[in-house]
């Protein structure tokens, strides 16, 4: 089913549990301006308010997945301090706070500087065989300020995020497939990353989800002893509820659980 009310640079469409974004600015090679960052940032915003949502897939229409940002439109906004998201919506670059809605994202064509960002800001990554990377600000006098300073290095390793950061040489499927950027090279990436998600939303507990998030988010913030100090009380609140209930009764059963996220 598609969201009645369509933003202009975004596509919304819901499949099940899975909400569907589509980039939708080919025509200029899906390069971010204000109003499709103001348009992405709402979607966000709707895919972790929603409770019938249980996880995202990010894609974009066209050859190209995204140019990156769109430089004359945004840029005076940037230099002037402005936040280029709207108060209704979230971060474009998941840098908010922790979020609890499973994003997987499906890549293609030219993956260029915001582009890497918007994978890096995603929980499970995906591209096409000929996707082409670059995080090539450095080489327009800027560097890059949407979390790739904190997560390509997280990600991939220092050397390996340097390696790319601070050159802004390009790269292919295979490196990135190598360094851990993309975590999947699929023939038709947008179709696994919804396989991914069906799988996530359909067939794992909505609980057991955002509790496994919850903990790893709180593990990188805050250190591995604040994630075990939370494991024992977190597992028995699990085993206590309906959905606890459930996985117990399928096992015995010999058949797929029916979670319903209580």
């Amino acid at each position: 089913m598609t969201d009645t009310a369509q933003p202009d640079t975004i596509t919304l469409e819901r499949d099940g549990h899975v909400l569907l974004i589509g980039l939708n600015r080919p025509h200029k090679r899906n390069a971010f301006n204000l109003a499709m960052l103001g348009d992405l940032s709402r979607a966000y915003a709707l895919l972790e308010s929603d409770p019938e949502l249980r996880c995202g897939v990010l894609f974009a229409h066209g050859e190209h997945f995204t140019g990156g940002l769109d430089l004359v439109d945004v840029a005076p906004a940037i230099a002037a301090g402005e936040t280029p998201y709207p108060a209704d919506g979230r971060d474009p670059w998941r840098l908010d706070g922790d979020w609890t809605t499973p994003l997987v994202a499906a890549a293609h064509g030219w993956v260029m500087t915001l582009g890497i960002e918007l994978l890096l800001a995603a929980d499970i990554r995906v591209a096409a065989a000929g996707t082409r990377f670059s995080q090539l600000e450095v080489r327009r006098g800027i560097y890059p300020f949407g979390g790739a300073t904190l997560r390509f290095p997280r990600e991939t390793g220092w050397g390996n995020a340097m390696r790319w950061m601070l050159t802004g040489d390009e790269f292919d499927a295979t490196e990135a497939h190598r360094i851990g950027l993309v975590q999947e090279i699929a023939d038709n990436p947008v179709e696994r990353a919804r396989h991914i998600a069906h799988t996530i939303a359909d067939k794992a507990a909505p609980l057991g989800v955002d509790a496994v998030l919850a903990s790893a988010h709180r593990a990188r913030r805050l250190g591995d002893d604040a994630a075990i100090s939370q494991l024992g009380s977190d597992v028995a609140r699990l085993f206590g509820s309906a959905d606890g209930a459930e996985g117990i009764q399928s096992l015995i059963e010999r058949r797929d659980a029916v979670f319903t996220g209580r």
